[in-house]
Parts: structure tokens; C-alpha cells; sequence
């Protein structure tokens, strides 16, 4: 509709924004963010198909931004497919002016939530893996040189220290070794 992307627009700059970029549709949205910078994208879509919900899940993967999403029709189902592809926030019908920041605000920190979460499950998994690996190394340790656990342990700490490698490194080394 564009009285409500006219109205979005003049609510966005009513707020304080700078519109960067107009789209027709979500279709090469990731080439566009990237192209104007967008801090924030802002879609205005009637009813979001599938097509438009992959461009804003290819541009959740590819340059993350926060994304609000305003929309004529919010099925639950559709509305749990946008915040699966990385809205942050959807807004059903009726926009004044007046709500155009809060909601802005409320869908950057939502983004920045987030992404704290998941930088959080990254370095949790990485862990994880490094402890696995180390655990793996001194298994192989503890099998060919009949040791304890204890004293594979203490033989991977040294080998590495007296190498100037962080533990897992080291134990990637041996694990390289057949």
C-alpha cells in the first residue's frame, strides 16, 4: 500500500531517521543493506511470503541487522516464520507516527539481545570442542604411554607450555599424530 509506506516513511523521519533506501519488494534486500548501510531495516509488507521472509533470513545470516517488519496480516504461524528468518520485531496494523521509535528502540535492543546470545552459544560450543579435543589427546596419551588421567593431563600442560601453545592446539597436535 503505499499510503502506509508514504506513512511509515514520514513516521520514520518524524522520529529522527534517515531513510537510506526504498525497496519494492525484500527480493536482493542483503545487496541493498549492504549498499546503503542501513543501521536498521524497516519493511512494510502487506502479507510477508516465504520469498520475502528468505531474503530476511539470507540477510539475517549474511549482514545482521535489526529488522522491523510492519505488516496487514500477522497469522501466528507467519509471525513465528519472521522471527525464525530474524525479525525483530512485528508490528500488525495501525502505525502512528508516535509509535514509530518506541518500536524502532524496543526491535534494536531485541537485535542486540540476541546477538549477544548467540556470540555467547559460539564461544559455549567452541569450548566445548576444545574440551573434547583435550579430552581426546589425553585419552591417546593415557593408552600409549600407560598413564593416569591425572598425569596425562599434567604431560599435555607441559608439552604445551614448553612449546608456547595454548592447550588445545597442543592436543590438536597430538591428535594429528597416528
Amino acid at each position: 500500500m503505499p499510503e502506509r509506506a508514504a506513512e511509515l516513511r514520514l513516521g520514520l523521519e518524524a522520529a529522527g531517521c534517515e531513510v537510506v533506501g526504498v525497496a519494492p519488494d525484500a527480493a536482493g534486500l542483503t545487496d541493498l543493506v549492504l549498499a546503503s548501510q542501513a543501521d536498521i531495516i524497516v519493511c512494510d509488507i502487506d502479507d510477508p511470503s516465504r520469498d520475502a521472509l528468505e531474503s530476511m533470513r539470507a540477510l539475517n545470516r549474511d549482514e545482521p541487522r535489526p529488522v522491523v517488519l510492519f505488516a496487514e496480516k500477522g497469522a501466528p504461524e507467519q509471525i513465528a516464520m519472521a522471527l525464525e528468518a530474524g525479525v525483530a520485531a512485528y508490528v500488525v496494523e495501525g502505525l502512528s507516527p508516535a509509535r514509530v521509535r518506541p518500536v524502532l528502540e524496543v526491535a534494536s535492543l531485541q537485535f542486540k539481545a540476541y546477538q549477544r546470545l548467540r556470540d555467547e552459544l559460539g564461544r559455549a560450543r567452541a569450548s566445548l570442542a576444545q574440551r573434547d579435543i583435550v579430552e581426546q589427546a589425553k585419552k591417546r596419551l593415557m593408552a600409549n604411554h600407560r598413564l593416569t588421567e591425572p598425569e596425562a593431563h599434567k604431560r599435555l600442560q607441559r608439552m604445551a607450555m614448553d612449546r608456547g601453545m595454548k592447550l588445545a592446539d597442543m592436543a590438536n597436535a597430538i591428535l594429528a599424530k597416528i
